[in-house]
């Protein structure tokens, strides 16, 4: 729900990304573009990546998976993170989407460490199990409809490594899961997630509260 972290100032914001992120040109082309789209707010933070592209090279990661792709920002920051390689297997639910940032995984030379696959994730999950087995991969991030949000979960948490991260957006919710009016089903799922993970014994986790809150869940 937000493209620019929860809570900053607009010059702040803008002070942040002068600062403290350092995109390519594809990047900073396919940001504008995606911008100027109606359903702009759907694009992560650029922060945001800026962190988990980081986090990637922490941890030497070659394997990745993102649920929800939109235009393909966050995947063209991963991909660009990864070694020669490494792969992104990205699923999401139409090309409509996606089919605006590959010209810039083209132009960026990380096409071809990109898997796209189109279908419902929770059935492409299922089956990246099935052909990669557990504990394959070594980080998973997840950005898509949010009342399927505890499936992606508990799917990811099967096909990441022990000390392997899963990322999850929008856990603030433009701050809607801090109120005990909001109910309506998205707010319900992340609730109940944020509140799951938060005593999940399975994982060590840290809610950052960047872009529209990502938590941080490494698997024990």
């Amino acid at each position: 729900m937000l493209k620019t972290s929860f809570g900053l100032p607009p010059s702040v914001q803008d002070y942040l990304i002068t600062h403290g992120t350092r995109e390519t040109t594809a990047q900073k082309d396919l940001r504008a573009v995606t911008d100027a789209h109606p359903a702009a707010i759907m694009r992560s933070s650029t922060e945001q990546m800026q962190l988990l592209a980081l986090i990637v090279k922490l941890i030497g990661a070659r394997h990745v998976i993102e649920v929800g792709v939109f235009t393909g920002y966050g995947t063209l920051a991963f991909a660009s993170a990864l070694p020669p390689e490494g792969r992104v297997i990205a699923f999401d639910i139409s090309e409509e989407f996606p089919s605006i940032g590959r010209p810039y995984w083209q132009r960026a030379g990380v096409a071809d460490k990109i898997d796209l696959r189109i279908g419902p994730a929770t059935e492409g999950l299922d089956e990246l199990l099935r052909e990669n087995g557990p504990g394959s991969f070594d980080l998973a991030y997840i950005d898509a409809d949010k009342t399927n949000y505890d499936q992606y979960y508990e799917a990811c948490l099967r096909l990441v490594r022990p000390r392997g991260l899963i990322a999850i957006d929008n856990v603030l919710w433009s701050g809607k899961v801090a109120d005990p009016a909001a109910d309506d089903p998205n707010t319900h799922a992340l609730k109940g997630l944020n509140a799951k993970i938060a005593s999940d014994e399975r994982v060590e986790v840290a809610m950052v509260p960047v872009g529209d809150g990502v938590t941080l869940a490494m698997k024990r």
